[in-house]
């Protein structure tokens, strides 16, 4: 069965070697495989590119559509196992787009990777079947508030979020743009009874100046809640660009 991935440049997936830039393993040395399609639609997302084609009428800040087929691909999963190992790590970041949605093919790949271990990026409306799940080392679960643009019934399902809040691999990554949202995140908290020391607020932004910029008013926030704060360091290294 084949995997549909975001490219980095026409006809090249999106797979390299980086360190990780958000959440609990941040500074890690690890490979990413980018997963193209998502279920959701964030008006601020910055990888528009694995979702937002051509005909798409969802919501996006940018206004920009994608052509398809520049920017995906379908490979083998034997093709993309050998792509990986080719890297030389020993991490695995599966992201997106919404990578669940691909669980059957994203299975076989880990199987050819037992000795990978792996992380998965996810907007928590799902959970991985026992065959791939069983070979997933962390879920980073972003759940989409409502400044996202997403209806709560379609990105916040409560089975979903309890399901996570009692899986010690799961970790909670909320994407924060003003206080209100901190407000939000600590409601979802309350209500879910998401453990915080699992919970990360991290600023939503593209540019260095505005990360820095809601990181100061981030840490009087997460001292208040007890929440944890997650930069985002490839915006700081690479800038907003793809395979970085």
């Amino acid at each position: 069965m084949p995997l549909v991935l975001a490219t980095q440049a026409p006809g090249e997936p999106e797979i390299f070697a980086s360190v990780q830039g958000e959440g609990p393993s941040a500074g890690s040395p690890c490979t990413f495989i980018r997963l193209s399609r998502c279920n959701l639609a964030c008006i601020w997302c910055d990888t528009a590119y694995t979702w937002h084609f051509d005909g798409d009428d969802r919501t996006h800040r940018d206004g920009e559509t994608f052509d398809r087929k520049a920017n995906q691909i379908t490979l083998d999963v034997a093709e993309v196992a050998e792509r990986i190992n080719a890297l030389g790590q020993n991490r695995l970041i599966i992201t997106g787009g919404e990578p669940l949605m691909q669980a059957g093919p994203l299975a076989e790949l880990l199987e050819l990777l037992p000795d990978m271990t792996v992380e998965v990026e996810t907007n928590g409306t799902t959970t991985a079947p026992p065959r791939l799940d069983i070979r997933i080392d962390q879920y980073n679960v972003s759940p989409k508030l409502a400044h996202s643009g997403n209806a709560a019934e379609l990105a916040l399902i409560p089975e979903r979020l309890r399901s996570y809040s009692l899986d010690e691999r799961a970790f909670f990554k909320f994407v924060v743009a003003s206080e209100s949202d901190v407000a939000e995140v600590a409601e979802l908290v309350r209500a879910h009874a998401l453990p915080k020391k699992r919970v990360f607020l991290m600023p939503e932004g593209t540019d260095s100046e505005t990360l820095r910029a809601r990181e100061k008013w981030l840490t009087r926030s997460c001292l208040e809640h007890g929440f944890r704060m997650s930069d985002r360091l490839h915006i700081h290294l690479f800038g907003d660009t793809r395979g970085t």
